[in-house]
């Protein structure tokens, strides 16, 4: 039957009233094609040259692409639809749709360098983190300032999107000629049907079926997940992930946290709190706990790497404890003052630093400030950054930060700091000023300068600015020349050093938690003090805390889900590691991953390189202790049980899984 003439010009021309849609999908799909292409081609080893992977990339991406062009184009087919066609094909209806065309164009080429940025720092396209930094966009902008030619580069943005602009002009300009309103609205009802449809059916984990996580990073769209990211920034858990009835989650906890040093002072079933009784006389030892920014085990000779860029640490590896099999919990600096300070489990979502209601918790500023001590967290950047002044003076510590610091005592500077040197000077003062009030000091020092930009102080060594190799040499010599300085004080015999790392200095991975990207280093440095040694067995960093209470012979009340390790039965050894979604649990030559969707999963954990990590039949016991820690660690805190002097309120029961919950 031969087309209705009237039904094929009221189709033309609804094709030329909205051909400028055409051309912005075109576009579209073309610039996230190059940039996964990009991306790829940078990842190098890390995707195997495999045909079915590429085509799980590109294909699975198309995907992606597609159902982001829905939202990317909205205002675009909103202003074609609402338009008066007289308006719109006025001249300066041109010039308008001219300019929102070329908007358009200019945001999704800065989206693919801003995902070629984020690649090359954390190996994943846009996530939580970058959410995270849209918070604080005086410190992420003067980064990128400092760490990019900007000027450069935006000029290249403008060049490139005018050139594109231009020689597309015949495909973005409008034409009609003749649509009705009812017509434009059944495509544009079509287009908004095709996206609550994509909404619904899909969401930002459906891609993650390969075995290779770099596949599926490659496989999404960094808009797509930047605002799957944001919807995720707080997950309940009860509601996300696999649990138990909350009364046997809680007895599995208390069983794993049962040492021959702690004795449980109740009975109440959400109650953790043990009495901690150390067989080793007291010692009231000032402590300096310095967590390096992104200081990774690799980087250290002490750690097997050869060349090392840790000359000044290796070299007290003698006369420290050293612990070889430590890992971090998160990837992030905010994690690891978590657990370096409460000594709690990753929990889904933002850290607690950065969480409401997270004052008054049980701390280790709090246990040494029982002992009579002077609790500080020093910091060599603004630390209104992530929450973290608030978050340690609302927690027992006294808080030291760049504001504190003489401008004319700043040998260098950048966006997130002062040279480790300077704040090293600052800290040194605040011991001198705490071991004149005849109180030891217990100090949290947070560096800087291991984070790009990789900018330091001139003359310290022979490494070019802006490469990371040379901040973490310069680290590693502000760290000998802080101990040079220390070791002229009166109160340097009675104190001892943590050397630690909040976390790695990259994330990403072939496998979704690779645990190498996790595993850092600390030294225990204490001449006079602490007997030297290698700790070879597994430590979580939440072991850190109760660990160097455990040295110094100190007996306290403890809410911690970390344990001293030297106290710990042999066998019973586990570490905690997560993302803001993906929670792990390391013991017995397995990782269990607790993943939202109730998914539960084990692999074989690759502590050396970078490799997959094959599946192995879930352990049920190892996943019943994964999920018991991870739920009451999020239950409590949720209900203000983790606070110094807690009301435990009513014992609440959530759903208990089925068998094969999270197959």
């Amino acid at each position: 039957m031969p087309a209705n003439p009237d039904d094929t010009l009221r189709t033309s021309a609804l094709l030329q009233r909205f051909q400028p849609l055409l051309w912005l999908g075109v576009t579209f799909l073309t610039v996230s094609a190059l940039t996964r292409l990009a991306l790829l081609l940078v990842t190098d080893t890390g995707v195997p040259a495999s045909p079915s992977l590429w085509a799980y990339a590109f294909g699975v991406g198309f995907g992606y692409d597609l159902l982001t062009l829905l939202y990317f184009a909205l205002p675009l087919l909103l202003w074609l639809w609402l338009m008066p066609t007289r308006w719109l094909l006025a001249r300066s209806g041109r010039v308008a749709l001219g300019a929102l065309c070329l908007l358009l164009l200019c945001v999704m080429l800065f989206v693919a360098l801003s995902e070629w940025t984020f690649w090359e720092e954390f190996q994943t396209r846009f996530n939580f983190i970058a959410v995270d930094y849209l918070v604080y966009t005086t410190e992420v902008i003067g980064n990128i300032r400092e760490s990019y030619p900007v000027g450069w580069l935006l000029t290249g943005l403008g060049v490139i999107a005018g050139a594109i602009f231009y020689c597309t002009r015949r495909w973005h300009r409008v034409q009609d000629t003749g649509t009705t309103f009812a017509g434009r609205s059944m495509v544009t009802a079509a287009w908004l049907l095709l996206t609550v449809l994509g909404t619904w059916l899909v969401d930002a984990d459906l891609k993650d079926r390969s075995d290779n996580q770099y596949v599926n990073e490659l496989a999404g769209n960094g808009i797509y997940q930047f605002f799957a990211a944001y919807r995720s920034a707080s997950l309940d858990y009860a509601r996300f992930y696999r649990s138990l009835p909350l009364d046997q989650a809680f007895v599995q906890v208390r069983r794993q946290l049962r040492s021959p040093d702690a004795h449980f002072v109740g009975n109440n079933p959400v109650d953790i709190t043990r009495d901690i009784h150390n067989a080793a006389p007291e010692r009231k030892l000032n402590v300096v706990l310095i967590s390096v920014e992104s200081l990774s085990a690799s980087y250290s000779g002490s750690y097997g790497r050869v060349p090392s860029l840790t000359p000044q640490l290796d070299a007290l590896s003698k006369d420290s404890l050293l612990f070889t099999r430590l890992f971090a919990t998160g990837t992030r600096t905010v994690r690891g003052l978590e657990a370096l300070s409460l000594s709690v489990p990753p929990t889904p979502g933002e850290s607690i630093v950065k969480r409401r209601r997270n004052e008054c918790l049980s701390s280790l500023a709090e246990v040494f400030n029982g002992k009579g001590y002077v609790s500080q967290f020093l910091y060599g950047g603004y630390g209104a950054f992530d929450n973290m002044n608030y978050f340690f003076a609302h927690n027992g510590y006294q808080v030291h930060d760049r504001e504190q610091i003489d401008k004319q005592a700043i040998h260098h500077a950048n966006i997130w700091g002062v040279a480790d040197e300077d704040l090293y000077t600052m800290a040194l003062g605040e011991f001198d000023k705490a071991n004149a009030t005849g109180k030891p000091f217990f100090a949290h020092v947070m560096t800087t300068s291991n984070h790009r930009p990789y900018t330091f102080p001139q003359g310290r060594g022979p490494w070019p600015q802006g490469k990371r190799e040379s901040a973490v040499a310069y680290t590693d010599w502000a760290i000998g020349d802080l101990l040079r300085r220390a070791r002229t004080k009166p109160w340097f015999a009675n104190t001892v050093f943590v050397i630690t790392a909040d976390h790695c200095a990259s994330s990403g991975g072939k496998a979704s938690l690779p645990v190498f990207r996790y595993h850092i280093p600390m030294w225990i440095y204490s001449p006079d003090n602490i007997a030297p040694g290698r700790w070879s067995r597994l430590t979580s960093q939440i072991d850190i805390a109760p660990t160097l209470l455990g040295l110094l012979g100190m007996d306290y009340r403890s809410r911690f889900y970390g344990v001293d390790v030297m106290q710990q039965t042999a066998g019973s050894e586990r570490a905690f590691l997560g993302t803001y979604q993906l929670l792990g649990y390391l013991r017995n030559e397995q990782l269990i991953q607790l993943a939202p969707h109730r998914r539960a999963d084990a692999v074989s954990p690759s502590y050396g390189d970078d490799r997959p990590q094959p599946r192995l039949p879930l352990d049920s016991a190892l996943a019943l202790e994964a999920v018991s820690y991870y739920q009451t660690a999020s239950y409590r805190f949720a209900h203000g049980l983790m606070v110094e002097h807690p009301d435990s309120g009513p014992l609440h029961t959530v759903r208990a899984p089925t068998p094969t919950d999270g197959h």
